[in-house]
């Protein structure tokens, strides 16, 4: 899948001489967290709810003691001021936007938003923004995935068991694996030892998750290791 697949196209944005006051407004009535600000067609920034965050109007602008403002560079903190302050869109938004286009796998996006640190990200083709994909696009795209056939597909017991152990090898694990697996009529049997509640969830997932399974069956124990 694909930004065009998941994205927003119902774009709601507004203008750098927009008033805060109204910004906050619009995106209360429309249930969102951020707009993009538009100048003539061009993206010029985003406003989200963290420039909204730290307002004086509500008593949440940043104060520093002043040993501590000496430490702090000037030109953050007229950053701060001006967030703080800013009666316009444009004063207020976060400048340096990033972007993906129709075609950037959603694989990437989630990447973007998580190194980021950020829920949204514009959607642009030809300097114009056609859609946004936001962390809530991600999840209905989760959602709206047709669920596995609850009837198990046809597949050999050997088959079944080399698609889980090439599955569990595919992760690097945090202690010794020490699983036996077994699969009989399309039953898995988990046999051995995990060195952990996440280990021992990853392999059951792992095996849950090959094609022809009918059931998983977990005997393993917990691995005590000596001190």
């Amino acid at each position: 899948m694909k930004a065009s697949d998941i994205m927003t196209r119902e774009v709601v944005a507004v203008a750098p001489d927009t008033p805060v006051r109204e910004v906050a407004k619009l995106m209360v009535d429309e249930r969102i967290s951020g707009v993009p600000v538009m100048d003539h067609g061009k993206l010029v920034g985003i406003l989200s709810e963290n420039d909204l965050a730290r307002r004086v109007e509500l008593d949440t602008d940043k104060t520093r003691s002043s040993w501590l403002q000496f430490f702090t560079s000037e030109d953050t903190i007229l950053t701060e001021y001006v967030h703080a302050r800013g009666q316009v869109a444009g004063d207020v938004m976060t400048t340096k936007v990033v972007t993906v286009t129709r075609d950037t796998p959603i694989k990437d996006i989630a990447e973007i938003l998580e190194t980021r640190h950020i829920k949204r990200v514009p959607v642009v083709d030809g300097g114009q923004v056609v859609g946004i994909v936001s962390r809530a696009n991600l999840i209905q795209a989760l959602a709206a995935i047709a669920s596995p056939s609850t009837e198990p597909m046809q597949a050999d017991d050997a088959s079944i068991r080399d698609v889980i152990l090439a599955e569990i090898q595919k992760v690097v694990w945090p202690s010794p694996i020490m699983n036996t697996v077994t699969v009989n009529n399309g039953i898995v049997h988990l046999w051995g030892y995990v060195g952990s509640d996440n280990e021992r969830r990853a392999v059951r997932i792992a095996a849950e998750r090959a094609p022809g399974v009918k059931e998983v069956r977990d005997h393993r124990s917990d691995f005590i290791r000596s001190s």
